[in-house]
């Protein structure tokens, strides 16, 4: 019997693993093995060295799946050799030498951009870092538009803040140039424009669908669709 790859979930800014839960039901009822794993949201090249040395442990070949940020992480991480295809969930695909704000800045900016609000957090070194959620009161219209009010309260409450610094570092590698790569756009997204999303899977020569109506919280909001092109990619690569 052949074992299909792992699919490795990342998960984006602003969010964790519990995001993944519905789509790995999905992708586990169809005997895909699934990890989801925490990101850490230091920063991309240590996220992605993070997710990159979870992924070379992994008996057996790996799909890598990225949600916003994570798409950022999953494209550096991605070249790692047991990684045979990348799939993209309202996700950014920076180039080598491109940082996530110079990506955004080719497009009109989302409604994330005057909604984040900045803490510090201490570090190894001693200095405070910035992170940044999204501020509570705009969180729904931001990033879960077409879910429940009270599920995009409680999503909000619980979002995890990034490092200010994933939006400035310059992306170390591309996976999306030498990997098959998947993309789903999110057609309502007011965290990333989608035309950032469209972008970026015409420049890497993506499969694409596109789910209209959907908010940045796809993965919650339509998990089926999202597991349907993870499956798309899985079959593909197996």
């Amino acid at each position: 019997m052949i074992t299909p790859p792992t699919a490795l979930l990342v998960h984006g800014a602003f969010a964790d693993s519990a995001g993944w839960s519905a789509v790995i039901g999905a992708l586990q009822g169809h005997g895909i093995p699934v990890l989801a794993p925490p990101n850490p949201l230091r920063g991309l090249a240590s996220d992605a060295a993070y997710i990159a040395s979870l992924t070379a442990q992994i008996d057996g070949t790996v799909v890598l799946v990225g949600h916003s940020y994570g798409g950022a992480v999953v494209s550096v991480a991605g070249t790692a050799d047991n990684v045979v295809g990348l799939v993209y969930i309202a996700a950014y695909m920076p180039a080598e030498g491109e940082s996530l704000g110079e990506l955004q800045e080719r497009f009109l900016p989302s409604l994330l951009t005057d909604s984040l609000r900045a803490r510090t957090y201490p570090r190894e070194n001693g200095e405070p870092g910035v992170e940044v959620t999204i501020a509570e009161g705009a969180f729904p219209a931001v990033f879960a538009a077409d879910l429940p009010p009270e599920t995009a309260r409680v999503l909000a409450a619980a979002q995890r803040p990034v490092a200010a610094v994933a939006f400035s570092e310059r992306a170390s590698a591309a996976a999306w140039r030498t990997k098959p790569s998947w993309v789903l756009v999110a057609g309502a997204d007011k965290a990333i424009n989608p035309e950032v999303e469209r972008f970026g899977a015409k420049r890497a020569g993506s499969t694409v669908i596109e789910v209209d109506g959907a908010s940045h919280a796809v993965a919650v909001s339509q998990p089926g669709e999202v597991a349907e092109l993870i499956r798309d990619a899985v079959r593909a690569t197996t």
